[in-house]
């Protein structure tokens, strides 16, 4: 639920941003001092940019979501017993003692959905966050590729 909550004070800060920088592109295009003309066509370009890679963030976010409730339904998410801070996240080093198995399961089914997303949770819980959203990538095309199948 906090992760809710801070995705959506960033949209709100985001969305406060492109209008404060969409105000001051006008008042830069309407300038008429070509230099300020430029500036003010970056000023609208910049959010356009920051709208899209959140909005991109966001559609991964609520896929990713999807598909670990259909996961957590069928009873497929990991068992293993792992140690957790107190703020929930998982202990590094008791993540990356599980990540063989997960790894294996991967290279033995590698179009399976179910795989690849606890890949990514063992990447997650093993800190490589980079890796754990490649993994989940993977699964939500995979899922995706399945669904249509069906």
């Amino acid at each position: 639920m906090s992760a809710r909550i801070g995705v959506a004070v960033m949209a709100v800060l985001l969305a406060l941003y492109i209008f404060l920088v969409g105000q001051r592109g006008w008042l830069l295009l309407t300038s008429g001092d070509p230099i300020g003309v430029a500036m003010g066509v970056a000023l609208f370009v910049l959010p356009l940019i920051a709208v899209w890679a959140l909005g991109r963030e966001l559609w991964f976010g609520v896929r990713a979501e999807r598909i670990g409730r259909r996961l957590e339904a069928e009873g497929g998410l990991p068992d293993q017993e792992v140690g957790v801070r107190p703020s929930g996240r998982i202990v590094r080093d008791d993540g990356a003692a599980v990540f063989p198995a997960f790894r294996d399961d991967v290279e033995a089914h590698p179009d399976d959905w179910r795989a690849w997303y606890r890949l990514g949770l063992a990447y997650d819980g093993a800190g490589d966050r980079r890796r754990a959203r490649e993994a989940v990538r993977k699964a939500i095309a995979l899922e995706s590729a399945e669904r249509k199948r069906a």
